[in-house]
């Protein structure tokens, strides 16, 4: 594996790390906590057991204190038949043997009386009480127990620690001293139990939360798989589905919508800039045909070869029409770019009764031989642009003049339903083929040359004033519609013919556009 893939994986599973490294460390601190407060209570435990032994000791021993010193109760004076004391108790202690049937539970263990006035004697106590297992209390004893209360003192000889309580009598204290050999080797053998425990459990807990961590990021690292793919390029792939209840089937599901809107946003602009780069190149063919017009009619006058003044007035004519029809174009690009950079520039009520009404007695006076159908319906009113409108109408009732014959009647209607207002432009026309009809709103598109000689606008129509179409026309009607918040469609004629249709939404009926409608035939 080189260093890169290495550090790639390290980096993947540093997730995986950063919470497995969390859970161990509140792991630890949990555990530690619980076996200090385990540790302490048990050694608490203890001390109070031995507490209530030693009490329990000096309870018994003060009703036999009569039969361990005889003449008891006395003063400061030792009784006579005391017995030398041992070694370990020191030389100023006093030692009394005697029979008892106190039995001790503590192991180690000393009682010393403490008259007031006189030599401590240290008490001999229990059933078989040996010599070699009585516990010689330190000097300082007497300062230690000044006040009551058990406590842990230090033993002589570097001894386990004693723990000390002590009772009243009458003539001076009982002082019991057992030693926490005991208590320091339970407490040790606790301790080895709780920390190889704990040891254990922190080894099986981190084993398990490593297998359910692996277990649970598998999708997350399957998803960072298929990002790296997605990221080399192929947009087309998708994570793998999970359960849309889970967390990690919700990162998916966003994941893959978040990838479904790239990969839409990087066609339609590949799309967009596949149209920008069509359009120029359109655009460039459309304007280098008149330029090409101009300048042969430019080289045709510089070289002298128009020999007559008709000749120079044809020339000039031809020159006219080039530049009206390179203006046109250029209007049109301009207008294009304009509706794409600022729709919906004006909104202002606009009575499209009149409008569409105004745009057909125009076109019938343009083209008077035609069969021209009228109907429009009154109180028509949109907001908008009354002008950018009007030019949408025109443009429609143009393309008719330029793709039909002129013995091809026109329908031209405009009608409101309940929101919207529809305007629509149908003839009976050779129309267009079911497979380009899709396209005729796109810019510079032309199904085919379907102008037929002798139509206005036809190529070698004689006197025509009209220039040919640069397939603009519905493209420019199509982004007004759009700008207004409406669409066209395009839809063929039975039997044959093209319906061109304009929906824009409709404005609240206003009294000053209720006039009458119109419906005509010419």
């Amino acid at each position: 594996m080189t260093p890169s893939a290495l550090l790639r994986r390290l980096w993947r599973a540093q997730l995986r790390l950063r919470v497995m490294a969390g859970v161990v460390i509140v792991m630890l601190l949990a555990i530690a906590a619980f076996d200090i407060g385990a540790v302490a209570t048990m050694r608490r435990y203890l001390l109070g057991q031995t507490d209530q032994n030693l009490q329990v000791t000096l309870a018994m021993t003060r009703i036999q204190l009569p039969s361990l010193l005889p003449g008891y109760p006395f003063a400061a004076a030792v009784h006579p038949s005391a017995a030398q004391a041992p070694a370990g108790g020191g030389a100023n202690v006093t030692w009394i043997r005697g029979s008892s049937p106190v039995r001790s539970l503590l192991g180690e263990f000393s009682i010393t009386f403490y008259p007031r006035g006189g030599k401590p004697v240290q008490l001999e106590v229990g059933a078989n009480g040996p010599a070699g297992e009585q516990l010689a209390l330190p000097a300082n004893v007497t300062r230690l127990v000044a006040k009551p209360g058990p406590r842990t003192v230090l033993s002589q000889h570097g001894q386990p620690p004693i723990r000390v309580n002590d009772i009243q009598v009458v003539g001076g204290k009982l002082v019991a001293g057992a030693s926490l050999n005991q208590v320091n080797s339970t407490m040790d053998r606790v301790e080895r139990i709780i920390g190889v425990g704990s040891i254990a459990v922190v080894l099986l807990i981190g084993l398990g939360v490593f297998l359910v961590l692996r277990r649970g990021l598998r999708p997350i690292e399957s998803m960072a798989k298929q990002a790296d793919r997605i990221t080399a390029g192929d947009l087309t792939d998708r994570v793998t589905p999970q359960s849309p209840r889970s967390e990690v089937g919700r990162l998916g599901a966003a994941l893959n919508g978040m990838l479904a809107r790239i990969e839409t946003g990087v066609l339609e602009r590949e799309e967009s800039q596949h149209q920008m780069r069509r359009f120029f190149a359109d655009a460039s063919h459309e304007l280098r045909t008149p330029l090409a017009s101009l300048r042969a009619n430019a080289e045709l006058y510089q070289q002298g070869a128009l020999t007559s003044p008709d000749q120079v007035d044809e020339v000039m004519r031809r020159i006219t029409l080039e530049t009206r029809r390179m203006g046109q174009l250029v209007d049109d690009m301009l207008r294009l770019a304009r509706l794409g950079q600022h729709p919906g520039q004006s909104s202002e009520p606009v009575d499209v009764t009149a409008l569409v009404t105004a745009c057909a007695e125009r076109v019938r006076i343009a083209d008077p031989a035609r069969t021209w159908r009228v109907s429009v319906a009154r109180g028509l009113a949109v907001t908008g642009d009354e002008e950018l409108l009007r030019r949408a109408v025109d443009n429609l009732l143009t393309n008719v003049l330029a793709h039909t014959p002129p013995d091809a009647a026109a329908t031209v209607t405009a009608s409101g339903d309940p929101g919207e207002v529809t305007i629509e432009v149908r003839d009976d026309g050779p129309g267009v083929p079911p497979d380009k009809l899709p396209h005729i709103f796109e810019r510079f598109y032309r199904a085919a040359d379907t102008r037929v000689p002798g139509s206005p606008g036809a190529p070698g129509s004689p006197g025509s004033a009209r220039p040919p179409g640069s397939g603009l026309g519905l493209a420019i009607a199509a982004e007004i519609a759009a700008a207004h918040g409406g669409a066209a469609t395009a839809a063929p004629v039975s039997p044959h013919g093209l319906r061109v249709t304009l929906t824009i939404p409709a404005r609240q009926e206003s009294p000053e556009f209720a006039g009458a409608g119109v419906s005509a035939e010419a």
